[in-house]
């Protein structure tokens, strides 16, 4: 894929965010300053928000090529594409991310989500202590950022798991303050062989998204990002809150999984989807086409 990307106030291309980091790094500052803000009336919509904050995290795998996201310039080049589509309404990423997107011009006007924390490496012996290591509340504000997202894994017996749901109270608390969407994604998780595994059934998630919707002083801000599971109507009737559904891995059935997605989208309080790695790398390389499918599937009005 080219990675001569579109036209924008900062920075023509890949080369050119490169020489401002080295030249101007306070560019960045200034361009996020500069960029045109998401308008809220557009949060009564159906939403369709890009995600990428995996690669911060160590998790680059994506639809069977284990790397798939460890070349930043083709990372980059895929999310400026998605992006560029009708109906992209918004894009998760970390700092690196943001900034090099803002740079290119690829988030004007779009809802933006900055992950916080990325401490959890797969693998390590502390992955669910998962520290905020990403944005904060104040970095997310100073951006010019619309919200903060967490990752919440719930693991009763790993310690380390206090110290996520702490955190995670502090954040939303943080962000609440500023009047910022507090963004969670809770699992009920288990380590197994070493490993940790998220539980995709409908009575795990039920039991972590009341934990997650309690953290903190006040939900006034907070939505949710759950899997779609089995009985999503019945999982669904564990919260109030806006809610959007993320993808996951990708590297399955298609057609399956946009179906699910659909049928999910009806429950009332989903309020869109929050997807990556199945837009970044769908089986067959059509990027654009995998987005325009997934922004069909919220049936807005045209």
């Amino acid at each position: 894929m080219s990675t001569t990307l579109a036209t924008s106030p900062a920075a023509r291309d890949l080369a050119d965010v490169t020489r401002i980091r080295l030249t101007d790094p306070d560019a960045i500052r200034r361009a996020a300053l500069a960029r045109p803000k998401f308008d809220a009336a557009g949060l009564a919509r159906p939403l369709f928000i890009l995600a990428a904050d995996h690669p911060a995290r160590g998790a680059v795998a994506a639809g069977g090529d284990a790397t798939a996201m460890g070349d930043r310039h083709e990372l980059l080049a895929r999310c400026v594409e998605a992006l560029s589509r009708p109906g992209v309404d918004g894009f998760l990423g970390t700092p690196d991310l943001v900034e090099d997107l803002t740079l290119l011009g690829a988030l004007d006007g779009k809802l933006v989500l900055g992950s916080m924390n990325r401490g959890g490496i797969p693998g390590a012996s502390f992955e669910l202590d998962d520290r905020f290591t990403c944005y904060d509340a104040r970095g997310i504000e100073e951006g010019g950022l619309d919200g903060g997202k967490v990752l919440l894994r719930v693991d009763p017996a790993d310690p380390g798991t206090a110290e996520t749901l702490s955190g995670t109270a502090a954040a939303v608390n943080e962000l609440a303050e500023r009047r910022l969407l507090a963004l969670i994604e809770p699992f009920k998780s288990v380590r197994e062989g070493g490993r940790v595994r998220n539980i995709l059934e409908p009575d795990a998630q039920i039991w972590v998204n009341n934990i997650a919707s309690a953290l903190g002083r006040t939900s006034a801000y907070t939505w949710l990002k759950v899997p779609v599971v089995p009985e999503m109507e019945r999982m669904m009737a564990s919260t109030t809150m806006p809610t959007l559904l993320l993808g996951g891995e990708g590297g399955g059935d298609p057609d399956a999984m946009y179906a699910s997605w659909q049928q999910a989208l009806r429950i009332e309080h989903v309020r869109g989807l929050i997807i990556g790695r199945t837009m970044l790398f769908p089986a067959d390389g059509d990027v654009a086409g995998a987005v325009d499918t997934a922004v069909s599937l919220l049936g807005r009005e045209s």
